[in-house]
């Protein structure tokens, strides 16, 4: 079967997945994290892409993710390894490769999506084996979204999303948020985020995939299996 082109749509919040080669680790501690931040921030703002929330995992990173065109978010993704690769690699006397092939990603619209990737994103650390809260991983934007640490060169979580209707103050929303975030997301949502991001399915909620099916220059959602049913 061909391989799908990635869907990435302009203006378009998404969710990103890049993970190392089999076996590797890509951040060592925390010097590691804070470099690769520097350059994330550095990238995301050359090539015009809001980032929204990160989650940065030993064996992978994730993102949630607005590109101003369709074509920068690979760009600035590009730009990130070219510069975080050779400086880890230096670091940590190694050569060679370090991220698995290309980066996965799909568009997430729809408010409760939108509020959904990002919980799951920011929870990644505890479903890894992290035994704190996430708020208390150095690693990710959980400190950010709850008021605990300031973050100040992330782009605002998307006006669309169910976030912004958590409480009426910043820190309504703050101690909302973190209410939301010691409560794991759902298996079935997880399962959700888990086959379509890889696939570069859509993770829609809310009606929104009638939009995003006109935005998109190929089809948002897999075909239904099995043979179509006949009309007689």
């Amino acid at each position: 079967m061909a391989r799908l082109n990635r869907l990435v749509v302009a203006g378009q919040a998404h969710h990103v997945i890049h993970r190392v080669v089999s076996g590797g680790v890509a951040f060592v501690d925390a010097t590691d994290r804070q470099l690769f931040l520097q350059i994330l921030k550095r990238c995301s703002v050359e090539h015009g892409v809001a980032v929204h929330a990160y989650v940065l995992l030993d064996h992978e990173f994730q993102l949630l993710a607005t590109p101003d065109e369709a074509d920068q978010l690979s760009r600035m993704m590009q730009a990130v390894a070219r510069f975080y690769v050779p400086a880890f690699n230096r670091r940590h006397s190694r050569a060679g490769a370090l991220w698995q092939g290309r980066f996965r990603a799909a568009p997430v619209a729809g408010a409760q999506a939108l509020l959904d990737c990002m919980r799951y994103l920011e929870q990644a650390p505890q479903r890894a084996g992290w035994a704190g809260s996430p708020m208390e991983f150095d690693g990710s934007s959980a400190a950010h979204h709850t008021g605990r640490a300031a973050g100040a060169w992330l782009a605002a979580v998307p006006t669309a999303s169910a976030y912004w209707a958590l409480g009426n103050t910043p820190f309504a929303r703050d101690a909302a948020y973190q209410a939301l975030l010691e409560r794991l997301v759902s298996a079935a949502l997880a399962a959700s985020l888990e086959a379509c991001t890889p696939l570069g399915w859509a993770l829609t909620s809310d009606g929104a995939s009638t939009e995003l099916t006109r935005l998109a220059p190929r089809r948002v959602t897999a075909k239904p299996k099995g043979r179509p049913v006949k009309m007689i």
